[in-house]
């Protein structure tokens, strides 16, 4: 007679009193914020953190929880869009609740970044450049070490100067060990150190964005550059605007200047200046 086989009993464990409050509590800072934004903590020191957190005091609440928690959360919230949230919420991130609108928020983090010195293995943001001047290098080993990542090197009242600018490394590539240590040597701080976010949801929309770092000096020298080739723009096609009518009013006084000036030539009258 063939024994009968035991059947295994799952127990099914009740999730801890603590977890679940955690979870509450973060569906209930979701339900009442404008913007749910997540940040990465990668490479945080404890100090800056809590400078930030105060700085930001009743702007934004900062919550640094399991991934599971906040999937969690997200899920039990279950505002319109928000699931497209959870793939950006990884190890090593924080959620940031605020009523502030999504890109407002993530430029005060991008204010509230540090320079530091770059390691080795760091990705580089944007190209990081060597300016010419002098240095507190002494001469000897230093020679090498900078002409050995590209540096023109000489020697000036007895210490090391950099004689031509240098593109040390270029933006997207990594940082190799000895050009972090020529950058740190020469007191450079290329990096930046702080909350970088992520993605934010905004709750008005009912939307998600991705790739919300906000960097208001690229942002505004974009933007001068836009202002300067949308008036050549307009110029070129002749469109009259407050902006645009200065230059057309120089240019039909000069043209008239020009048309009077041949018109008197040719009659043998005198030329008038220009001047």
């Amino acid at each position: 007679m063939a024994r009968a086989k035991k059947e295994k009993k799952i127990e099914k464990r009740e999730a801890p009193e603590y977890k679940i409050k955690i979870v509450n509590d973060l569906i209930k800072e979701i339900k009442d914020s404008k913007t749910i934004l997540v940040a990465s903590t990668k490479g945080l020191p404890s100090s800056q953190f809590h400078q930030i957190k105060k700085n930001l005091r009743g702007k934004a609440d900062i919550k640094v929880v399991k991934r599971s928690a906040a999937v969690r959360a997200i899920e039990g919230a279950a505002r319109p869009g928000l699931d497209a949230l959870k793939e950006q919420v990884k190890a090593d991130t924080a959620l940031f609740f605020s009523d502030l609108d999504s890109f407002e928020l993530s430029g005060l983090l991008t204010d509230n970044q540090s320079p530091t010195k770059a390691k080795a293995g760091d990705i580089a943001h944007e190209d990081i450049s060597v300016e010419p001047g002098p240095t507190d290098l002494l001469p000897g080993p230093a020679i090498s070490e900078l002409s050995g990542v590209g540096l023109k090197v000489a020697v000036e009242g007895g210490k090391l100067a950099i004689k031509l600018p240098y593109v040390i490394v270029k933006k997207g590539d990594a940082v190799k060990d000895n050009v972090a240590s020529v950058l740190g040597k020469l007191n450079i701080t290329p990096m930046k150190v702080g909350f970088e976010p992520l993605a934010a949801y905004d709750s008005v929309s009912g939307k998600v964005y991705v790739g919300i770092k906000i960097d208001k000096k690229a942002t505004l020298e974009q933007l001068r550059y836009d202002i300067g080739k949308a008036l050549g723009f307009a110029r070129g096609r002749g469109y009259v605007a407050k902006e645009t009518l200065s230059y057309f009013f120089g240019k039909a006084n000069a043209e008239e200047k020009a048309i009077s000036n041949l018109l008197n030539k040719a009659s043998g009258q005198p030329v008038a200046n220009n001047q």
